[in-house]
């Protein structure tokens, strides 16, 4: 896939293939209605013979427009560039949002992004899709400017899913993040189309785990949303670089903590932690983890002492074992 970040204005989008099959949005999560929607411009693309490409923006505009509402995101950018590849995507073209940038109007984003410099044959949106000052835009707006500036509209209906609960929802990022802020992570991988992957680097913790029989990794995430708290059944993965580990193959079964530590102690810091279920890992010291999110255990107790801690935690990863190789036979992509 090649990527072309335009960082400093629009003469990097010179460089672009012109002809293409144009999805524009933030796909942050590439959830299964994003997938929907490259699926559909994939396939237009290839009637065509054209280039499929994909114009995101970075960071999340609502970070440069009202800093204190920006959402967790739930896919680095990273991230984001590796699950787009494994879609199918020819070209990533990556915008530097900016005040200038989220001012324009819809009428200007058309003629100033859309026309002059990509030029596309067929723009490919879902129904909900919003663009220009105060999200303006519409897809209507691109439906009734395409026949003058040379370019055809593809509208996709919102992907709908059942819940665990039995309500039928249409799949948006927003909806995903508030189940992954109520420890929903089942639900969320299911308009996801995945589990839900929390990207960090491995750092030190204070060696309590250990002390208990139960070491694990302490993960020091970068910008995404981290779930509830709680004890879940997940897969980690483990690599050098943070592009490396989006691409890891290898899943590891393991419980994931994410607490405050009550029990050892007031006022400790959110730990973000791995207890992996296998033996002979190597030392994790400054490697990149992925944690995929399975499942929730429970939620966060105080116990009255270590030793009630202990006996829980091994609880804990008998009951993660049990989901995990559950998951397995479901899915067939595993062995544990």
């Amino acid at each position: 896939m090649k990527i072309v970040e335009a960082t400093s204005g629009l003469a990097e989008l010179a460089r672009v293939e012109k002809g293409c099959v144009l999805t524009i949005g933030n796909f942050d999560g590439v959830h299964i209605g994003h997938q929907e929607i490259l699926t559909a411009a994939r396939q237009t693309a290839a009637k065509r013979a054209a280039q499929l490409m994909v114009m995101t923006f970075e960071p999340h505009p609502l970070v440069i427009l009202h800093p204190q509402e920006k959402p967790g995101i739930l896919t680095s950018l990273a991230l984001k560039k590796h699950l787009l590849a494994e879609a199918g995507v020819d070209c990533l073209v990556v915008v530097k949002s900016t005040r200038r940038l989220l001012r324009l109007s819809p009428q200007d984003f058309v003629e100033q992004f859309i026309v002059k410099n990509i030029q596309p044959n067929v723009v490919v949106e879902g129904e909900s899709f919003n663009f220009g000052a105060g999200r303006g835009g519409t897809v209507h707006t691109l439906q009734e400017l395409g026949p003058e500036k040379g370019f055809e509209v593809i509208v996709i209906e919102a992907k709908e899913v059942k819940l665990s609960t039995g309500q039928t929802v249409k799949v948006s990022s927003t909806l995903i993040r508030n189940m992954l802020k109520n420890g929903r992570v089942a639900d969320a991988a299911v308009g996801l189309g995945r589990a839900y992957r929390l990207l960090g680097q491995v750092v030190p913790g204070r060696g309590k785990g250990k002390q208990l029989g139960f070491p694990t990794a302490n993960m020091e995430p970068a910008e995404q949303l981290v779930p509830a708290e709680g004890v879940y059944a997940g897969f980690v993965q483990i690599a050098d670089s943070e592009e490396e580990v989006c691409a890891a193959k290898e899943k590891i079964p393991a419980a994931l903590s994410i607490g405050r530590s009550e029990t050892l102690g007031s006022d400790n810091p959110l730990a973000i932690e791995a207890h992996i279920l296998t033996d002979n890992i190597s030392d994790l010291h400054g490697k990149w983890l992925a944690m995929d999110f399975i499942q929730r255990i429970r939620s966060q107790i105080k116990f009255d002492n270590e030793t009630a801690l202990a006996t829980q935690i091994a609880k804990d990863c008998e009951k993660a074992k049990e989901i995990l190789a559950r998951e397995v036979t479901e899915k067939g992509k595993l062995e544990l």
